[in-house]
C-alpha cells in the first residue's frame, strides 16, 4: 500500500502587520520550523483524523475539521471532479503548532490548508508550483471567509523569509463569486512572494508569551483604526527594515524595528499584551530590539540580539518572565 508523508512549519511577521491587509503594502514574514506533519494512504472511505481532537470524521459537515474538509473540496474542482468522485483516502494530521491545548500563533490555520493540498497533491501524483499552491490555499481561505492577507500562505509554502506584496482580496472575492476555479487560477492576482537572505549578523529569537490570541478577532478590531499615517509609517519602517538587512547595517535595523513597534503601540494598546510588553522589555535591557509579531493580543513576540552573551540572557530571563523561548536562529553567518 503507498502511503505518504508530507509536513508544513509556522510563520512570524518581521515588519509589516496590519498594513498588510491593504493591497500593494509589504511585509516581511519568516518561516518558523516547528512543523505538521499529514500522513495520506489508500483507504476504502475518504477519512480524516487530527490530533487536535479525538475523533475521525468523513466528508459530513465539522466544524473541528472544515479547513481540511474545504481543501479537499478545493482540490475536487481542481481535478473537475466532486469530493465523492475522488480516489478515497485516509489522512492523518500530527503537530498542532501549540502546547497544552494554546496555540502558538504561528499560522496554524494557513499550515493546515497547506498541509492538506500537500498530502492531496502528493496522493494524486499532481507537481503544483509554489504559485498554483499559493493559489489553491487562498481561495481555500477566502471561500472560509478568512480576513487575513494570505502572508502566512506564501511564508509557510516557501519554507524561507520572505517579502510580501499583498494583493486586493475584496477584489478576487467578488470573482470567486462568479468564475469558475479554472478561471480564478488564471488571473493576474497581483501578489508578490521574494525570498530574501539577510546579510546582517544577529540573532533571530522568538519567545512565546503563553497567551493565546484569535487573530481574526485581533484584526476585526483594529483594522478601521489604520490611517494613512500608520501605513505610510509601517511601509516605510518595512523597507528601511529590507534594506538594512541586505546591506548588513545594524544602526539602521535597530532604528526600524523600533519604529515599527511604536508605530503597533500607537495603533492599539490591545495589540501589546502586557506579556508582550515584558518581551519587549527583557530585549531592550539586553542592548537587543523587540517587538509583538503578527496580530498581538497575546501569541509571540520576536527579538534581535547581536551577540551570543544577550541571546542567552534574554532566553533565560524571558524564561523567568513566564515566556517561552519557542525558536531561534542565526542570521548572517554569525
Amino acid at each position: 500500500m503507498t502511503r505518504y508523508q508530507v509536513e508544513t512549519g509556522g510563520k512570524l511577521y518581521l515588519t509589516g502587520e496590519y498594513a498588510i491587509l491593504i493591497p500593494g503594502q509589504r511585509a516581511i514574514i519568516n518561516y518558523i520550523p516547528i512543523k505538521m506533519t499529514a500522513c495520506i494512504e489508500p483507504a476504502p472511505r475518504i477519512s480524516l483524523t487530527s490530533d487536535m481532537f479525538d475523533y475521525t470524521v468523513g466528508m459530513a459537515p465539522d466544524k473541528g475539521y472544515a479547513l481540511v474538509q474545504s481543501a479537499i473540496h478545493t482540490m475536487a474542482m481542481f481535478l473537475q471532479k466532486k469530493h465523492c468522485q475522488l480516489l478515497p483516502f485516509r489522512l492523518t494530521i500530527s503537530g498542532q503548532l501549540g502546547e497544552k491545548g494554546k496555540k502558538f500563533g504561528i499560522g496554524s490555520s494557513g499550515s493546515v490548508v497547506v498541509l492538506t493540498l500537500k498530502a492531496l497533491a502528493a496522493f494524486y501524483q499532481l507537481t503544483l508550483s509554489d504559485d498554483l499552491l499559493f493559489k489553491l490555499a487562498a481561495y481555500t481561505l477566502l471561500k472560509n471567509g478568512d480576513n487575513g492577507s494570505m502572508g502566512d500562505l506564501a511564508c509557510i509554502i516557501c519554507s524561507d523569509l520572505i517579502v510580501y506584496t499583498s494583493f486586493d482580496r475584496q477584489w478576487l472575492q467578488e470573482h470567486i463569486q462568479v468564475k469558475s476555479l479554472e478561471e480564478i487560477l488564471r488571473l493576474n492576482w497581483g501578489y508578490r512572494i521574494e525570498r530574501l537572505s539577510p546579510k546582517l549578523r544577529t540573532h533571530f529569537l522568538v519567545g512565546w508569551t503563553q497567551e493565546p490570541a484569535i487573530s481574526q478577532h485581533m484584526v476585526n478590531q483594529v483594522r478601521d483604526q489604520m490611517t494613512p499615517t500608520f501605513l505610510q509609517a509601517s511601509q516605510l519602517a518595512s523597507d528601511s527594515c529590507l534594506a538594512a538587512l541586505q546591506s548588513a547595517n545594524q544602526t539602521a535595523f535597530i532604528k526600524a524595528i523600533t519604529q515599527l513597534h511604536q508605530a503597533l503601540q500607537d495603533l492599539d494598546p490591545a495589540i501589546y499584551h502586557p506579556a508582550l510588553q515584558r518581551l519587549v522589555a527583557i530585549a531592550q535591557a539586553n542592548g537587543a530590539v523587540a517587538k509583538s509579531s503578527g496580530s498581538g493580543g497575546g501569541d509571540c513576540g520576536i527579538a534581535f540580539a547581536f551577540d551570543d552573551d544577550a541571546a542567552q540572557a534574554i532566553c533565560k530571563q524571558w524564561t523567568e518572565a513566564g515566556i517561552q523561548p519557542l525558536y531561534q536562529e542565526k542570521w548572517g553567518n554569525l
